[in-house]
């Protein structure tokens, strides 16, 4: 039986400092259900976790989940390892997803290293966000050890408002992202045990068998990833989220190198797939910043667009644009290109990083030019935002059928 990823210590007690043996004096009732609360936090974001790196992960497993650990000790690390793999795991497939996914969540280091942690798998009173100052690293500039509850806020933080370290922090979770795709029906075909009659693998088989009788071959419709086309604004109204958002993109065509195409828009579209299939992040990043020409200048969507519409790359796949909106010419031109590609391409997914706020409103030309023609309009200034861009990539939808433009999905 495998050990999991990392090594275990008591809960700290309120006032931060590790609590000495196993008794319970000193602590009341708020502070049990306090306890409670946040253990339940941290866990059910480990489960949305485990979503976005493509383990099928349901409601129901996740209450299975939260209901085993209340009958074992979730301050113990090999309780919660076991816990979540005989309830979140579906199969065998899973488990490896799953391991990394531990090891990241609650270590913060891979699964299987020789450095252990000493911390716990719940930090059950945060004295603050993330480091010992906000935004503040360790001694030599690099990000801490991720611990559950560092990673929770660290999910859900602004990409614009974080430090260097947690930024690289964030690179290195967006790179484990299991870009997992909506599936479609291919024209081939493979053979089954349902479906409708292979005639030449029947008439094979019975020739095979000197024109006896043979039982009857079927064969049914391959399933092959569906296509994504991301188009990522580099603009400078966009320089704190390009690099997170490439990022984004270098984990989709990592997953399925034949199914992602990528492009940077700012005065021009260019195509950075290839720079992106490199297996390092850091190296794909530098790749695309040496054929990419207009970082932070101005956005010509609508121009870029048109030219984009001129390939056959959006023909019948999920267009994702990341972008502001903020149309340095016109927006009518705009308009004009998001109908026409409403109406070739499967679905349109715009991420906008300004979103992600409360108060935020589509009140620039350019926006609201676009959302006539755009399918999901979704937040992207978060690594949560992120995870669910990508679980939202991952699910089946209709093709819009509708004309003259439809309404976004928030």
């Amino acid at each position: 039986m495998p050990e999991p990823p990392g090594a275990m210590g008591a809960p700290p007690a309120a006032d931060g400092h590790p609590a000495e043996g196993n008794t319970a004096e000193g602590n009341t009732a708020e502070g049990h259900a306090a306890d409670r609360r946040d253990a339940t936090a941290v866990m059910t974001g480990f489960v949305r976790t485990l979503r976005a790196a493509g383990v099928n992960a349901g409601h129901q497993r996740a209450q299975s989940f939260l209901t085993a650990l209340g009958l074992l000790d979730p301050a113990v690390r090999r309780d919660v390892y076991w816990a979540g793999r005989l309830t979140l795991c579906a199969g065998p497939d899973d488990i490896a997803r799953y391991d990394r996914c531990f090891a990241a969540y609650f270590s913060g280091e891979p699964y299987g290293s020789r450095r252990r942690s000493a911390s716990a798998v719940v930090t059950w009173h945060t004295g603050a966000p993330y480091g010992s100052r906000d935004g503040e690293g360790t001694a030599d500039g690099s990000a801490p050890p991720a611990t559950a509850s560092r990673v929770e806020i660290l999910r859900h933080r602004d990409v614009a408002r974080m430090s260097e370290a947690e930024r690289r922090e964030v690179g290195r979770l967006l790179a484990m992202l299991e870009g997992t795709r909506e599936r479609r029906r291919s024209r081939r075909h493979r053979p089954s045990t349902r479906g409708t009659l292979d005639g030449r693998r029947t008439v094979r088989e019975a020739v095979r068998h000197g024109g006896e009788p043979a039982r009857l071959r079927l064969r049914a419709h391959r399933d092959r990833p569906r296509r994504v086309v991301m188009v990522v604004d580099v603009s400078g109204s966009m320089a704190a989220y390009a690099d997170v958002m490439l990022r984004f993109a270098h984990a989709l065509a990592r997953a399925e190198p034949r199914a992602t195409e990528v492009f940077s828009a700012g005065t021009r579209l260019t195509r950075i797939t290839a720079e992106l299939r490199h297996r390092d992040p850091d190296e794909a990043m530098r790749a695309c910043s040496a054929v990419i020409p207009d970082w932070s200048g101005g956005t010509r969507l609508g121009e870029e667009l048109r030219e984009l519409l001129r390939l056959p790359d959006p023909r019948g796949a999920v267009v994702v644009i990341a972008s502001d909106g903020w149309e340095r010419g016109p927006a009518e031109p705009l308009g004009v290109q998001m109908a026409r590609l409403s109406r070739i391409a499967h679905r349109i997914v715009w991420a906008n990083p300004h979103k992600g706020d409360p108060a935020y409103r589509p009140l620039t030309a350019g926006i609201r030019a676009a959302l006539p023609y755009v399918d999901d309009f979704v937040a992207g200034h978060s690594l949560a935002a992120l995870e669910e861009l990508a679980v939202l990539l991952s699910e089946r939808r209709p093709e819009r059928r509708t004309t003259g433009g439809g309404q976004a999905h928030a």
